[in-house]
């Protein structure tokens, strides 16, 4: 027993002189590279040195997250992108032949709220003839995505009951969009945004103008009930009701938070100053009066509906009259910023990830492959599609279900085509030689919950992109789709490609994939970067995975064909 005593503190003696060591070899370094102990700086880590390299990605990428609101928010962030490297507008109402050339770089709208941008490539065959080969032209490389993301919007009537007020609080009604985690929209501070419609008369002419507006402050509050007003079934179950619980709190009573009188108080003064005012000249102030009030009450079907001080504010954000604000579509959002997070800082968390990610991806994209040359010896066209409606299931005129992907597909390849011999069979040849990127947000596994997750089929963040997969046809992803996206991702230098199925016992969700496959007939693979908390109002992604993502869509562009190519069809 004592000899075993002795090796113990013989060998406690070592590792403390080899400690001892270590400390000063490492003070040696820090000395040779003029970082004296005392100034307090440290080296960095490999893995801080590592995730450092991703931030200036991450940072960007942020300002566009908090940018983009909404979806009218952020199709306008995007096209600032865009139009900064020299894309241009096309209008959708008017033909492209003449306006879409090789080398061209074009974008249009819809509703505001859906994206289309585009890059011709300078080789892409004109004639629809083909070459010697028969080829009969180029594809279409398409990244699509959406602008869309669960939130609470502002109800068409916003005026929440007869007069806007219950137990002295003046609230907004609003109603849930898509399937957000609902729970985690209490206790926020919320602004509002969206887009507006104003009148704007001059002395001949009258128009509706369509205004962005954000107002990033904490307006708006869904507070939570205190939990001594709960029982003990309450706190555990938390059921939210969506119609009664999750109206936001404006203010109190308006008059009390526009003047900082009490209601009762300033009704009072109202009267005596009336009474003076009818003393000094009855007629004129009683007729000015009167004029004002019917002004005020004055019913056209719409304004007398609304929340009056939602009008105020959204009148003095935007510098006209509540009397000219026609219609509005509007939306909670949360107003904290994107952060980057963990003790690397290789995390970002932020609202809307899901999926503003891929959508700042995918314009980022497109962006660096024109910047970078690449339509040089391009031979197809570079698109993204950024829709709308996603989160509701995508039918809608601007959703993944709507024609705008095969009328810009067929739009644009007429206009390309210099003879007039271009036809159905030329389309159709097209639509064979082009294929589509859905990207959306995949689930990473989570570490309180991993056995929510196929046991083979866990993606982690910071890992890479994940391609996802469903035998049901929930995803369009097949053998030979998976199979190109993982060899671009080879010949790129980039992670193996993650992947991700649901469990049997789990529902599985779906996304614009299989839509756009089914109604064009374009082949397609769903995948995206992964993140936790999805439908949360706020939602946690790796900073490593938006570098993976941008240099795969890069990849995309710049690869394709010649992995295509070599694929038996």
């Amino acid at each position: 027993m004592g000899r075993m005593r002795r090796l113990v503190t013989s060998s406690s003696f070592s590792l403390q002189c080899f400690w001892f060591l270590l400390c000063a070899a490492a003070s040696t370094v820090f000395v040779a590279h003029g970082l004296a102990a005392s100034s307090g700086t440290r080296l960095p880590s490999p893995m801080t040195a590592k995730t450092a390299d991703h931030l200036p990605l991450a940072k960007k990428a942020m300002e566009y997250f908090d940018a983009s609101p909404d979806p009218f928010h952020a199709v306008q962030t995007s096209i600032d992108l865009l139009e900064s490297a020299g894309f241009e507008e096309l209008a959708d109402g008017v033909s492209y032949k003449g306006k879409v050339v090789p080398g061209g770089k074009y974008y249009f709208t819809r509703n505001k709220s859906t994206l289309v941008a585009f890059a011709v490539g300078n080789k892409v065959v004109t004639n629809s003839d083909g070459g010697d080969d028969g080829d009969t032209g180029f594809g279409f490389k398409v990244i699509g995505g959406h602008t869309d993301s669960p939130n609470l919007k502002v109800k068409p009537r916003s005026k929440r009951g007869t007069t806007g007020v219950k137990a002295g609080s003046r609230q907004i009604g609003v109603e849930c969009y898509g399937g957000g985690l609902w729970h985690t929209w209490f206790d926020r501070d919320l602004g509002i945004s969206g887009r507006v419609l104003v009148r704007c008369n001059d002395d001949s002419t009258s128009s509706i103008q369509q205004r962005l507006v954000k107002l990033d402050r904490a307006i708006l509050r869904v507070p939570n009930l205190a939990i001594h007003l709960q029982t003990a079934k309450d706190r555990e179950a938390f059921k939210v009701n969506k119609e009664d619980h999750l109206s936001p709190i404006l203010a109190m009573e308006a008059k009390k938070s526009l003047t900082g009188a009490a209601v009762s108080n300033l009704d009072e003064k109202e009267d005596d100053e009336s009474d003076e005012d009818e003393d000094e000249d009855d007629d004129s102030d009683a007729d000015e009066s009167n004029s004002e009030n019917e002004t005020a009450v004055e019913e056209d079907g719409w304004t007398e509906y609304q929340e009056p001080l939602l009008l105020q504010l959204l009148s003095e954000e935007l510098g006209v009259d509540t009397s000219d604000i026609a219609d509005f579509e509007l939306n909670l959002f949360d107003i904290q910023k994107a952060n980057l997070g963990g003790a690397f800082s290789e995390f970002v968390h932020s609202a809307r990830l899901d999926n503003l990610a891929s959508c700042f991806l995918a314009v980022q994209a497109l962006v660096e492959h024109v910047n970078d040359g690449c339509l040089d010896d391009d031979e197809d066209i570079s698109m993204i599609v950024l829709y709308d409606h996603e989160e509701v299931g995508s039918t809608s005129a601007v959703g993944a279900a709507s024609p705008i992907m095969g009328e810009a597909v067929r739009r644009i390849s007429a206009a390309i085509h210099s003879d007039s011999n271009s036809n159905e069979d030329t389309l159709d040849a097209t639509l064979r030689k082009s294929f589509v990127l859905s990207v959306d947000q995949a689930h990473a596994v989570h570490p309180n919950y991993a056995a929510k997750h196929e046991i083979s089929h866990q993606p982690k963040m910071n890992e890479g992109m994940v391609i996802k997969r469903n035998s049901n046809q929930r995803y369009a992803t097949t053998a030979v789709t998976g199979f190109l996206i993982r060899e671009i991702a080879k010949r790129a230098g980039l992670p193996p490609v993650q992947e991700f199925i649901v469990r049997q016992d789990c529902g599985c969700g779906s996304t614009i994939g299989p839509l756009i496959s089914s109604a064009t007939g374009i082949r397609a693979i769903d995948m995206g970067c992964p993140q936790l908390s999805m439908h949360s109002i706020r939602e946690t992604m790796g900073v490593c995975d938006l570098t993976n993502g941008l240099a795969l869509f890069k990849a995309f562009l710049q690869h394709f064909r010649e992995v295509d190519s070599a694929v038996e069809q």
